[in-house]
């Protein structure tokens, strides 16, 4: 098999880059791992499919924490306007929901993966299901350059699955673009990290990121399936207590929703990179709702609500089921407001203002739905997505050390990236940066 362009794996960073290639008017080859392609984008906001977020390019760029700017050249080529603009032209229709973020016209994530499909149908973009990547094959000229990769075919056989007889691809430039390791079972394996340490690409350390997160406070688990609208923070030196505000989801091991995911990146880091054995987190039950605001609620109760039990009043704010939970834990479960000790009432405000949580863990890969971590951004070039250690390769979307926040942020950075990154391939003989 030959191509100009070889583009290791088919979600949404892989097809946008076979598409982009094409229209620069390259021939190229999608390979993918699993048996059908954009598995993982089926997945995404629930199978509804939040593909991008309406914010300017300089308030995108920022939810992407320190390395943000990075995106700027591929951002500049496709922004979530462009995108948008793009799936319209593809005959899909989107809709702006609340908070920005945009979801195809039906709420069906397989229409994202059909207008892709389809406009590689038409631009002749072959997509080769069941092929794994092994390695990059290197030329020997000075300086090296790639001349295409490796593969392994999966047998077709549902009794015994295996890999049968190794191919190679020729080609001038090879995009790697399968991903991270979150949903393994979606084909999030980090094959790509080792394709691009063949090529002597650094790699940090991947973490699980958007992850639901454990909490050694069992306790707090009786309440698993209570939603909240909170603040959590990390409760440590040198860490802003402005935290994540939204929906805190109470779970059976833990906590999650996303106020908590959106903070689980750095949560993970330091459990994995930093190697912490747990993270204190603060909760403030009640967002925007502080120790003075409860102290005051807890003395008017006390001198106009009296003959009530506390956890009756509380669950004015609260769910009765944690409004209980609470009272339970400060002591003061079945008191009376007019009767509750001076020290009970203050440890119950404190709770609720400021709850100390001890996070163990998180749920790990098989539920995360980014990659914090890969293939270090210092070693390649945002204009062109090219490493810069080898002429002719380039990374596209979650493989690369950049993730964002929930809402459509990651994957419009794909879309982006994928873009850029067939484009330059396209034009790899050129060796300069595509004018956008």
């Amino acid at each position: 098999m030959s191509a100009r362009v070889a583009i290791i794996g088919a979600g949404p960073a892989g097809l946008m880059a076979g598409i982009a290639a094409a229209e620069a008017g390259a021939d190229a080859i999608v390979t993918e791992q699993l048996d059908r392609p954009a598995a993982k984008l089926l997945a995404t906001g629930g199978g509804r499919c939040n593909f991008t977020n309406m914010l300017r390019p300089e308030e995108f760029m920022a939810r992407f924490g320190r390395q943000g700017r990075f995106m700027q050249p591929a951002l500049a080529g496709l922004d979530p306007r462009g995108l948008r603009d793009f799936l319209t032209g593809l005959g899909l229709a989107s809709y702006v929901a609340e908070g920005g973020g945009v979801y195809p016209v039906g709420d069906r994530a397989g229409d994202v993966r059909d207008a892709l499909l389809g406009r590689c149908r038409e631009l002749g973009v072959e997509i080769r299901c069941g092929v794994c990547a092994e390695a990059l094959l290197f030329d020997e000229s000075l300086p090296p350059g790639l001349r295409g990769v490796r593969t392994s075919t999966k047998e077709r056989s549902a009794q015994r699955p295996s890999l049968v007889e190794n191919q190679e691809i020729s080609a001038s430039a090879v995009v790697i673009a399968c991903g991270g390791q979150s949903y393994p079972d979606l084909g999030g394996t980090g094959g790509g990290y080792d394709l691009a340490a063949q090529a002597g690409h650094t790699i940090l350390q991947p973490v699980a990121a958007l992850v639901a997160l454990r909490v050694r406070e069992e306790w707090l688990c009786q309440c698993a399936g209570v939603s909240l609208q909170s603040r959590v923070w990390i409760d440590l030196p040198g860490r802003s207590r402005r935290g994540q505000t939204g929906d805190v989801l109470i779970t059976h091991r833990g906590l999650s929703g996303p106020a908590v995911l959106d903070l689980s990146s750095e949560v993970s880091e330091l459990l994995g990179r930093g190697g912490r054995e747990s993270v204190p987190l603060r909760l403030e039950v009640c967002a925007g709702v502080g120790k003075a605001q409860w102290k005051e609620r807890l003395e008017g109760w006390r001198r106009h609500e009296g003959r009530r039990r506390l956890e009756i009043l509380l669950a004015q704010h609260l769910p009765a089921r944690l409004a209980e939970l609470f009272c339970r834990q400060a002591g003061c479960l079945g008191t009376l407001a007019s009767q509750a000790p001076a020290d009970k009432a203050q440890a119950l405000a404190e709770m609720l203002s400021a709850l100390s949580l001890e996070v163990s863990g998180t749920e790990g890969f098989a539920s995360a739905m980014v990659t914090r971590g890969g293939v270090s951004l210092r070693q390649v070039d945002p204009r062109t997505l090219q490493s810069r250690l080898l002429r002719g390769l380039f990374f596209a979307g979650e493989v690369l050390d950049l993730d964002g926040p929930c809402g459509g942020y990651n994957l419009q950075w794909a879309f982006s990236s994928g873009r850029l990154a067939g484009l330059s391939a396209a034009h790899t003989r050129d060796s300069r940066p595509v004018a956008l």
